[in-house]
């Protein structure tokens, strides 16, 4: 019945069968489950060998189960079964025990009595059952139309009762009598298919599920059904000896596997149910509980996702790699339909490139990078033979130092980068199978690297590689559209391979410590180096490499309407090539980060960065841009516009007598013009004035809101405590106040999608009631804002970082605020500034994933920077014991040694 009796620590029969006649049976069965549950746990903790455990478990189970069996009565035509992962012998801490009430007959009302009493009693001693009550006849006829309960059937275990009643199901529902090896095989691959398509046919999910995502343990399960079916085989390792697994493969599925299986258990422990999906809530526990720990360069959490993704990259390997071997060499047989000869070395049999024996790479191992070099340089190869990939699988220690140095291998190496066809594809089978990071170790360092937070979705290697895609891509006229500038520079590149190269090392020493950027320079000079780039390649690459952030930085962190920010901008660029290298390179790279990352809002301030820049650099650097130019030819604009509408230049004037310049940079000339007809033409001066409506070239990127009021320094506030109650954001805020106190305030908004909702009327009339009525009722406003703060950002803690510094240019202070996102933030920032009396000019808010990176630029009351050291110190302490109580709310934290630069030095 079973192999293996429960542990003796665990079951005395004697004992046992002593406290059932001396106490009510529910407390000793619950007792002795209790005692079980203290020991395996103890033992999962003490480091024992995964395996060992879920089997042991499952044995445990089976002699629970055959004494509360042994309490009702019954005869020998009825048996109890163990299926589906029970049934294989497996049981985790809190998994569904799954049984199977066979009966001979096809009428088991006979057994009522006793099956629900015997149910009921497992349910009184909290056994969390899976039970179906059937017999033969009816089992054969629902696995004949369900493959799942076929498979479930192909996974019994009598635990007690009649072994002949289970072995004629078992001779019922075998390969022979219902579904054929090859019928199952398209049917579970289907099944596959549409679970994978659940998770994104991805394994790299911030929150994977361990059992059901790609490369989780379902995968594993499902070769095991498929290949078991096939040779009529019990157990995995028989699979070696039919020539279906190698050892090494055996090997790796059974590391795997165990390490999943270590994951699984620990979650179930942590949840107190049987939770399978690896959530934030849980990963920094188990990375501890794992001996995963911080380190100087890299979080333990970080290094423990490593390893999770390493094993379920290396599980989805296996099981794309097998299930196509099942397929081509059994099923299909080994038949060949067409057979094309690309060389002395490869052929394409039916669409898929071979080698032309099985000792090709041993004895040419420049054929390992050669076979991808022809896969993008072929459009009609659909991909490699299962064959040759078990023999990549096996040449790829082949890689070494001796075959990096040579120069056939580095020729085929750059050739693969200039492949016409699907070069995105090619290096991502050259990951998966293992020979890109084996030809650059410095890949091979990051695969499967995270960074645990919410802002970078994949880890750096996936990055990469979708980095990489995104540029190849913009060739297709869907994603010219989309991104035309990009797509124009790109197909216009003389080299793109060297954009690629820029790609492939922009972020390849993260991880290390230190700046990645400079880092990545350094790997990326050797890369050139090594391969034969001329000096000028060379300095292009590692120039891009290095400041691959800067073009994003300055577009979302500075005033792009500042003529000073646009030349110093160009000075670091210093050419029109770097420029347009970078300006595609940030463009995809924002977009392989994380795709809810890029908004329209954002491509325009990239594309103004790029033409501005672009102008600068054509005008000549020398040829500096005179920012009072600037204002007056705006301001003359605006005049022309308005006197086209009969307003009066003087009363424009007057009305702009002491507004600032930045009004007149910022803002287009229509725009202006607008604003300065909708105040003259006001009528009620104790009313404001709120003007909306969607801004862009040719597509709105975001809804523009100006208002202006009398006698009112605290717009911002009430905006922004407005505006976060109606679930909108501001990217943008530029705010002028004049010396009689009139706001000239505007707005730059996308509601809760990201998204402008100038076209959405509903929305836009309560913006305009709710701006009215906190305007003019200041002091009904309510800055704590009360939404519920989502469960992945409540996993995150971080210490609240403000730095103050002096722009003594434009004669205002600088307070940048990095803190942890939640409801409510902006405004509470506000509700401080404003309780300290400050002015703000600016506001540029931006948000990576849990952090907010938010810059304002203030004033005091005066119109004057803070110069008061004491005040600053009050101010950012202020900030950051408040921020961080109400984050402490949701996690634990603390406060960061801010920075306070009065003087164009930052001090501690």
């Amino acid at each position: 019945m079973i192999e293996h009796s429960a542990p003796a620590e665990l079951y005395d029969a004697p004992r046992f069968a002593s406290e059932l006649a001396s106490q009510p049976p529910t407390e000793v069965f619950r007792q002795a489950l209790n005692h079980a549950a203290d020991h395996f746990n103890q033992r999962f903790h003490q480091g024992e060998y995964v395996h060992t455990l879920v089997n042991e478990q499952a044995v445990f189970m089976d002699t629970v189960l055959q004494q509360a069996w042994q309490q009702f009565s019954w005869d020998r035509h009825v048996c109890l079964v163990a299926v589906g992962g029970y049934g294989r012998g497996e049981l985790h801490p809190h998994s569904d025990i799954d049984l199977l009430i066979l009966v001979r007959h096809s009428r088991p009302e006979r057994y009522r009595d006793s099956i629900e009493k015997f149910l009921a009693f497992l349910w009184d001693i909290q056994l969390k059952v899976g039970q179906s009550v059937r017999s033969l006849a009816q089992c054969v006829s629902e696995a004949r139309n369900d493959i799942t309960v076929a498979t479930n059937l192909m996974e019994t275990r009598l635990i007690t009762g009649d072994p002949k009643l289970l072995d004629k199901l078992r001779a019922k529902t075998a390969a022979k009598k219902i579904w054929p090896s090859a019928l199952f095989y398209t049917g579970k691959l289907a099944e596959q298919q549409e679970r994978h398509k659940k998770h994104g046919n991805t394994e790299y999910n911030l929150e994977p599920n361990v059992k059901e995502a790609p490369g989780g343990l379902r995968d594993i399960q499902l070769l095991n059904w498929v290949a078991k079916r096939h040779f009529n085989v019990t157990r995995r390792s028989q699979l070696i000896g039919a020539g279906f697994l190698t050892e090494e493969e055996y090997i790796t599925l059974r590391r795997d596997e165990e390490f999943l299986w270590k994951v699984r258990y620990g979650l179930h422990l942590l949840a107190g149910r049987a939770e399978e999906r690896l959530l934030f809530d849980y990963q920094r526990a188990l990375a501890e509980q794992f001996g995963f720990f911080d380190s100087d360069d890299r979080l333990g959490v970080e290094k423990f996702m490593q390893r999770y993704y390493q094993a379920v990259l290396s599980i989805r390997e296996l099981n794309d790699v097998l299930l196509q071997y099942l397929d081509e060499m059994i099923y299909k047989k080994d038949r060949v339909r067409q057979e094309i000869v690309l060389n002395e070395r490869f052929v394409v049999r039916d669409g898929l490139i071979d080698t032309v024996d099985d000792y090709l790479f041993g004895r040419n191992p420049p054929a390992l990078l050669e076979l991808f070099a022809l896969l993008g340089e072929n459009e009609q190869i659909e991909g490699i033979r299962a064959a040759t990939i078990r023999q990549l699988r096996l040449h790829r220690g082949l890689i070494d130092e001796s075959f990096r140095n040579n120069p056939v291998n580095k020729a085929l190496f750059l050739r693969i980068l200039r492949s016409p066809w699907m070069l995105s594809l090619q290096l991502q089978r050259m990951s998966r199978y293992g020979i890109l990071g084996s030809y650059l170790p410095e890949f091979g360092r990051i695969m499967g690297q995270t960074q645990h937070d919410l802002f970078h979705i994949y880890p750096v290697d996936v990055h990469t590689l979708q980095l990489i895609r995104n540029i190849r891509r913009l060739t297709r006229p869907e994603v010219a559209e989309k991104f035309p500038i990009s797509s124009h520079i790109y197909k216009s590149l003389p080299k793109p391979e060297l954009l690629i190269i820029a790609a492939l090392y922009h972020d390849i020493a993260k991880g290390r410590g230190g700046d990645h950027s400079k880092l990545g320079m350094v790997d990326t000079e050797a890369f050139g180096r090594r391969h034969g780039l001329t000096e000028q390649e060379i300095a292009l690459t590692c120039w891009l490499v290095e400041h691959h952030l800067l073009m994003s930085t300055v577009s979302q962190r500075e005033d792009i309407s500042d003529p000073d920010v646009i030349h110093k901008f160009a000075s670091q660029v210093g050419n029109r090539r770097r420029l347009e290298f970078l300006y595609v390179l940030t463009v995809a790279d924002i977009n392989a980060t994380n795709p809810k990352l890029w908004t329209d809002w954002k491509g325009s301030l990239m594309r103004n960065l790029y033409f501005e820049t672009k102008w600068a650099l054509r005008r000549g650097l020398e040829q500096r841009a005179d920012r009072s130019e600037w204002v007056a030819d705006s301001k003359a604009a605006v005049r022309n516009i308005l006197v086209e509408r009969g307003i009066s230049s003087d009363a424009a004037a007057e009305l702009w007598r002491d507004i600032g310049d930045e009004f007149f940079l910022r803002e287009k000339a229509s725009h202006v013009a607008d604003f300065t007809a909708a105040i003259l033409a006001h009528q009620q001066p104790d009313q404001p004035i709120i003007l909306l409506r969607d801004v862009g070239d040719e597509v709105p990127v975001a809804t523009q809101v100006f208002i202006h009021s009398r006698d009112r320094r605290n717009i911002f506030a009430l905006a922004a405590a407005t505006f976060e109650r109606l679930a909108i954001t501001i990217q943008d805020a530029r705010l002028q106040t004049s010396n009689d106190d009139r706001a000239f305030d505007v707005f730059y908004l996308l509601d809760e999608q990201g998204r402008p909702f100038g076209s959405n009327q509903k929305l836009c009339d309560k913006v305009v009631a709710e701006l009215t009525r906190s305007i003019l009722s200041p002091d009904s406003v309510k800055f704590d804002i009360h939404r519920r703060t989502s469960r992945q950002l409540k996993q995150f803690t971080l210490r609240t970082s403000v730095t103050l510094s002096n722009d003594i240019e434009h004669n205002a202070t600088i307070i940048e605020v990095i803190t942890l996102d939640r409801p409510g933030l902006l405004a509470h920032i506000a509700q401080i500034f404003l309780r300290f009396g400050l002015r703000v000019l600016t506001a540029r808010i931006a948000t990576l994933g849990e952090r907010v990176e938010d810059i304002f630029h203030v004033t005091d009351a005066d119109h004057q920077p803070l110069v008061n050291l004491d005040q600053c110190q009050q101010l950012r302490e202020v900030l950051c014991s408040e921020l961080d109580q109400r984050n402490r709310a949701e996690s634990a934290g603390g406060s960061e040694v801010t920075q306070i630069n009065l003087n164009g030095q930052e001090l501690s």
